[in-house]
């Protein structure tokens, strides 16, 4: 039983308990009562009429008795008669409770008619119902929406209408189906006890709604509509980037293989520009999968202790091919400040880097580009400043948009406009920011700030060290103008030593001047091969120089070396790569190195002491395990890829096409008869099963296979994906293209069988 009809029943039995009370009053009291009722009334215009009197006749009887002398009785009488009129005045009986009760009533019924004809004026439903749900009474709009020319005593239900409940009680919206069409009204009900009768009664008002909820529902239909596009997008740019993943894994990894061949200069240079094209795809796809996973909100940075020196060297360094040929230079300077380590997200610096050195390189047609990286108030600060044509103020604007590029018809057709965007929203994400200041004709400066904090156990560790490395060094430079020179000065500076440099002929005579004036011994003389010339003719017969004990380093490009090599028959000691490692500049100018730098095809660097290691340390010539390894990949190319590099490694391969033999195979039966792996490396989407749940069974062993270390290769780099097959007990996940180096280093590690 609800409780608006517990309480109707209690009312009820207590309005019944009255009239049983009143009966027992005698019926004389009744009739005095009845007949009575209407005295009060009468009494009071008696009493009116009695006072006007006594003033009157007082005043005379005063009047008289002062006009004839007697004062004191007139006085008397006549004050008497008009305190009696007072009396009688100020004695009178109030208003009775009828009345009251019948004003009361009244007014409520002139409110109620108000506020009945302001419903009418709006079209809103008024209506009061029992609480049976039948209709006592309603104003006119209801009849006019239903259609029902008598309404009371019927139901809402009945009328047409439909309630649905809403998350307020006592409120909802209802549908009313009528003559004019279908309507939706906001209902709200009151439960009160009427006055009159005593029951209780609900009162309801609603108003019309509908264009509200229709807006309501195309804004939810929208929202449900973007949703769906931007999952659809998502699946899409998953998928196509596996479908483009997957042939660049083959054409990186074929041109990989083929650069361990022998091959004529004209191959290397094709090699090189198809490699560079690869590159650049596998690029743009991660860019495109970034913004994508910016856009859904699904963005992680993953921090982690690395050092900063050597990741911005490696990105110089890869840059510096391209802008070499350009014509142009590229340096970096970092500060003694900054540390040897520092928690940041590498992988996702060394992306934002790329992209802002990148455009810097690919808008200087003159001079070249500089960076500069020094520690400031919790971030790694990097400005990259360029030669280039600089930006107006409206290309300052937009050109963090999406989509948006700047600069001429040809070099806008060299991009898509995303890498700075997704750079600017990476270093957001991430707490930091990416700024421009740019003066058309003078070129632009971009500031990297990347949020970092020290590692605890180097907490107290900084770039003190590396300060005084250089100490006592003096060292002469002659090198044309430009990024290259200004990082080579500041370097050597930074680290202790001195920096003269020289930019041409006539500085460097005047230097050589001071310098023997002052009998200075320089320890070190580096000559740019672009003024080597000049050096050898004007420069090395003078006393300061001929005379000196300094080594004699030559400053190259990796292009222009050419693989010849520059001995002592020259005149120099050593080599030196533009742009320079830090680490290797001070082997050089501390006299730990022999010869030159090496540098592979991926721009690694590294310093070629005098007393050589052993052939075994370098990393091509690392022994090979000897494992053996159940491959299951289902493209051919990237089949026959992998097991060209898995076998040079020296390890035994079995490949198997899709899931169906992979099980087949852990069971012990292929093709080949039967093979006792050590080490399963699959593909993640093969026919024959689905992925994760294929690995997940691996794994537990489902298949009757002994616990083998698991390696999966994937072209789907949707985020989370990597963190779940390692929760579901995946070794290691590489993504595709994998990377020879890594490949072989991980199956190394995970290899059960010790090296042969």
């Amino acid at each position: 039983m609800s409780e608006p009809v517990k309480l109707q029943e209690r009312l009820e039995a207590e309005f019944a308990e009255a009239p049983r009370r009143s009966a027992r009053v005698p019926l004389q009291q009744e009739g005095v009562v009845a007949t009575t009722a209407p005295a009060p009334e009468n009494h009071a215009t008696v009493r009116n009429v009695i006072a006007g009197a006594g003033f009157l006749f007082g005043a005379l009887v005063l009047a008289t008795g002062l006009a004839a002398g007697f004062y004191v009785a007139a006085a008397a009488l006549g004050l008497a008669g008009i305190a009696g009129a007072v009396f009688l005045l100020r004695t009178r009986r109030p208003v009775t409770g009828v009345e009251a009760t019948h004003d009361r009533s009244w007014e409520r019924s002139e409110t109620s008619e108000i506020l009945s004809a302001i419903h009418d004026a709006l079209g809103d439903i008024v209506v009061m119902r029992a609480l049976d749900g039948r209709i006592l009474s309603a104003n006119a709009v209801l009849s006019e929406l239903t259609g029902a020319s008598d309404v009371v005593g019927r139901t809402c239900e009945a009328l047409g209408l439909t309630f649905r409940s809403q998350a307020i009680a006592h409120r909802y919206d209802v549908d009313v189906e009528g003559p004019g069409g279908s309507r939706i009204y906001s209902w709200h009900d009151v439960t009160v006890r009427d006055p009159v009768s005593g029951d209780l009664v609900v009162h309801s008002i609603a108003r019309d709604v509908t264009e509200e909820r229709r807006a309501e529902s195309e804004r939810e239909r929208a929202r449900q509509r973007a949703e769906e596009a931007s999952a659809a997008k998502s699946r899409l740019l998953a998928t196509v980037s596996h479908e483009i993943r997957t042939p660049l894994s083959g054409i990186l990894g074929m041109s990989h293989l083929i650069g361990q061949t022998r091959l004529t200069a004209e191959q290397k240079n094709y090699l090189a520009g198809m490699r560079q094209s690869g590159h650049a795809l596998v690029q743009l796809v991660d860019d495109l999968l970034d913004f994508s996973t910016i856009e859904a909100g699904r963005f992680q940075l993953r921090p982690s202790e690395e050092p900063v020196r050597p990741m911005l060297e490696s990105v110089v360094e890869m840059l510096s091919h391209r802008a070499h040929e350009k014509g142009i230079e590229i340096g970096s300077f970092v500060s003694p400040d900054v540390p040897g380590l520092l928690l940041y997200d590498a992988p996702r610096l060394r992306q934002v880097l790329y992209n802002v050195v990148g455009n810097a390189v690919k808008f200087t047609h003159a001079g070249g580009v500089f960076l500069e990286t020094t520690l400031g108030r919790g971030a790694v600060v990097i400005r990259v400043t360029d030669s280039g044509p600089g930006m107006n103020a409206e290309e300052q604007a937009r050109i963090f948009h999406e989509f948006e590029q700047t600069g001429s018809a040809a070099q806008r057709s060299g991009g898509t406009g995303l890498g700075l965007a997704i750079s600017a929203r990476i270093l957001s994400e991430a707490g930091g920011r990416l700024t421009l200041e740019s003066t058309p004709g003078k070129g632009s400066t971009f500031t990297i700030r990347m949020p970092v904090e020290r590692p605890h156990r180097a907490a107290g560790a900084g770039g003190g060290a590396r300060k005084g490395v250089l100490k006592g060094s003096l060292v002469f430079l002659l090198a044309p103008a430009g990024p290259a020179s200004r990082a080579l000065v500041r370097t050597i500076d930074a680290l202790g030593g001195t920096c003269h440099l020289a930019t041409g002929l006539d500085e460097a005579l005047d230097l050589a001047e001071g310098l023997a004036g002052r009998r200075a011994e320089l320890t070190d003389i580096i000559v740019d091969n672009r003024l080597a010339g000049v050096f050898r003719r004007e420069l090395a017969e003078l006393a300061v120089f001929r005379d000196s004990r300094a080594r004699r380093i030559y400053l190259v490009n990796p292009e222009e070396r050419g693989g010849r090599a520059i001995g002592n028959g020259e005149g120099y000691d050593s080599w030196l790569i533009r742009p320079l490692r830090e680490r290797s500049l001070v082997e050089v100018l501390r006299g730990r190195m022999k010869g030159i730098e090496v540098r592979d095809a991926i721009n690694d660097n590294r310093p070629i002491l005098k007393d050589l290691p052993p052939a075994a340390a370098e990393p091509a010539e690392t022994p090979a395990t000897g494992a053996r390894i159940l491959l299951a990949e289902d493209d051919p190319v990237n089949a026959m890829l992998v097991r060209s590099v898995l076998e040079r490694a020296g390890h035994t391969v079995r490949h198997v096409p899709d899931y169906t033999a992979l099980v087949a195979a852990l069971a012990g039966a292929t093709d080949a008869g039967p093979f006792a792996a050590d080490l399963v490396l699959t593909d993640l989407g093969m026919p024959g099963g689905e992925g994760k749940e294929m690995i997940a069974r691996i794994v537990r062993c489902d298949y009757g296979n002994a616990r083998l270390p698991v390696v999966v290769l994937t072209a789907d780099s949707r985020a989370g994906l990597r963190e779940a097959l390692l929760a579901m007990g995946a070794d290691a996940v590489l993504a595709k293209p994998a990377d020879p180096a890594v490949l072989i280093a991980e199956i190394a590690r995970l290899s059960r069988r010790a090296p042969a």
